[in-house]
């Protein structure tokens, strides 16, 4: 009567930087492997997979908040993301997830309690991010200060 749904096991690697919740960068942040943000971020936020083609996981926790678009392999939002979010894999939306943009994802698990306003839409397969060298004309690369 019931069909029992097919799980999906995504590997995840492990998370090798950490935006602190006191820290506030401005501009755009690129990374591989696995990031937590518990700060804020002001720029876009791009993965790159590795080279053993690890998609890069991102963790924003409910502290976290990120102004500008994001493009990752994998990602676990449990805070607040104003811009668009492309997830090339499996995209986790906890309940303090708040959304402001586009998302494009692969994979969705959405809990209870979390709001996107906004478009979402699933793409079978999604474009790499693009370079950190395109970053907007006149913007920082990285600036980090106190609130």
């Amino acid at each position: 009567m019931f069909m029992k749904r097919k799980q999906t096991v995504t590997a995840m690697p492990k998370l090798s930087s950490l935006l602190a919740e006191d820290l506030e960068i401005v501009g755009d942040v690129a990374f591989s492997g696995g990031l937590r943000v518990d700060g804020r971020v002001k720029g876009r936020v791009l993965g790159r997979a590795t080279q053993a083609l690890a998609p890069a996981l991102l963790v924003l926790s409910e502290r976290g908040r990120i102004e500008g678009g994001v493009h990752c392999g994998n990602a676990v939002i449990d805070g607040t993301i104003i811009g668009d979010l492309t997830v090339d894999e499996c995209l986790n939306l906890q309940s303090n997830a708040r959304i402001d943009g586009t998302i494009r994802y692969r994979e969705l698990r959405m809990d209870i309690g979390a709001k996107v306003q906004g478009r979402m839409m699933r793409v079978e397969a999604l474009m790499p991010p693009p370079a950190a060298d395109e970053a907007v004309d006149d913007a920082p690369v990285a600036v980090a200060s106190a609130p």
